[in-house]
């Protein structure tokens, strides 16, 4: 084994393939979703930002499963579970801020077009324009783990639910101060 850094789930997409460029193909393989990692836009933005514990969550498997694939294709050891809950999932029960009635724009992931900036640009600046109480939704084949992680930090309220297998609807609001 040679002396590069372990993998572990917050270690970046781009950082696991500047590492470990023969762990491409392998990745792009374990998931569907992951065959976006051949479009350079995603690859020199998303892959950027997405830790393997947001890639896992878009793949709708445990990190430490993602984890401990990638390991074993370089020869690393395994991570060892410790019987601790990993929270993998960016799905949830309803919130109480939610109401179809107040979704007022949507964003639909396999429309967009190839413009050369990243979707989170177009979903931010949409957002953004949202008065108080006014719902964004954005509809994707895969779970958006960077994007609501984002949204989250630039203080929104987030939830996602599973619409049906590979089909996936987020909402975005204003957080009440």
């Amino acid at each position: 084994m040679t002396e590069r850094s372990l993998i572990t789930e917050s270690m970046t997409v781009a950082s696991l393939l500047e590492l470990y460029p023969e762990l491409e193909e392998f990745l792009i393989g374990i998931a569907p979703p992951f065959k976006k990692l051949k479009n350079p836009l995603l690859r020199r933005s998303v892959a950027k930002v997405a830790s393997l514990r947001q890639a896992a969550a878009v793949a709708k498997m445990r990190a430490s499963d993602l984890v401990n694939r990638l390991r074993a294709e370089v020869g690393q050891p395994l991570v060892i579970a410790n019987g601790v809950s990993e929270e993998t999932s960016y799905l949830g029960p309803c919130p109480a801020w939610f109401s179809h009635e107040r979704v007022v724009d949507t964003v639909v992931e396999s429309l967009l077009p190839d413009t050369g900036s990243m979707p989170i640009v177009l979903l931010l600046k949409r957002a953004n324009q949202l008065a108080d109480g006014e719902i964004l939704e954005l509809q994707t084949g895969f779970i958006p783990a960077p994007g609501i992680d984002v949204m989250k930090r630039k203080g929104f309220q987030t939830w996602t639910k599973e619409e049906n297998p590979g089909s996936y609807r987020s909402y975005f609001t204003k957080a009440k101060s």
